[in-house]
């Protein structure tokens, strides 16, 4: 296997392991407060992580010309690290378990409400950052039109239920700093509180990849 498909592999792979632990970290009424935490620590060295694996990205950041596919995924990437960051940021000054010598780096009231609106902002954008990637993966399967179909049609009706869920859950008024603290029900039961933020997930991811596919049938650039 050569260099570049090994590197590839590994980034799918933290690629895959950030998204079951931002999944894990949207649980809070599930996993407690400790274990969010060290979830959360976890998150923070996978970001890390995935920063040095890209590297080179951010070395030709200022290279070459933009087209429309481009742009939109920089300005996503960008978006989430930022988000990522601020969330990580702020728990950690919220900290009582992991990292409780950093409790305070920022004021607990500041802290509370950035984190809540940081942290659901960095689960749209992962969607969004997922989906922009589908339409580059998919180009390897050799799907037939039919099943094509098929799998857009299912994808749309999940998508469908994940925004619905979305809105009902109220989490624009956590993007929007709306209320300063999150709402959540601790009755549900684990597996469906897992299911409805994959459900979630998974509209954001259909944006991305809509956005992709227009974004490179626009500018005639090859999956």
């Amino acid at each position: 296997m050569s260099r570049t498909k090994t590197n590839n592999m590994i980034r799918r792979i933290v690629d895959a392991a950030m998204t079951v632990l931002l999944l894990l970290l949207m649980a809070y009424q599930v996993t407690g407060e400790v274990l969010h935490e060290w979830i959360g620590m976890g998150m923070t060295v996978l970001v890390i992580g995935h920063q040095i694996l890209n590297r080179r990205w951010y070395g030709v950041l200022l290279k070459g010309k933009y087209n429309a596919y481009r742009v939109l995924t920089t300005v996503i990437n960008i978006l989430l690290l930022l988000s990522f960051a601020l969330t990580a940021f702020c728990g950690m000054s919220m900290s009582g378990h992991a990292v409780p010598f950093l409790y305070g780096m920022a004021p607990v009231s500041f802290s509370r409400q950035m984190h809540l609106s940081m942290s659901h902002w960095a689960f749209v954008l992962m969607g969004l950052h997922l989906g922009l990637h589908i339409p580059a993966m998919a180009a390897g399967l050799k799907l037939r039109d039919k099943t094509k179909k098929v799998l857009i049609g299912v994808f749309v009706c999940i998508g469908t239920i994940g925004l619905w869920l979305f809105l009902r859950s109220g989490i624009p008024n956590y993007l929007f700093f709306r209320v300063p603290f999150a709402f959540l029900d601790y009755e549900k039961a684990g597996w469906l509180v897992f299911l409805e933020n994959l459900l979630m997930l998974s509209f954001f991811a259909l944006v991305g990849t809509l956005a992709a596919w227009g974004c490179r049938r626009a500018g005639k650039i090859k999956s």
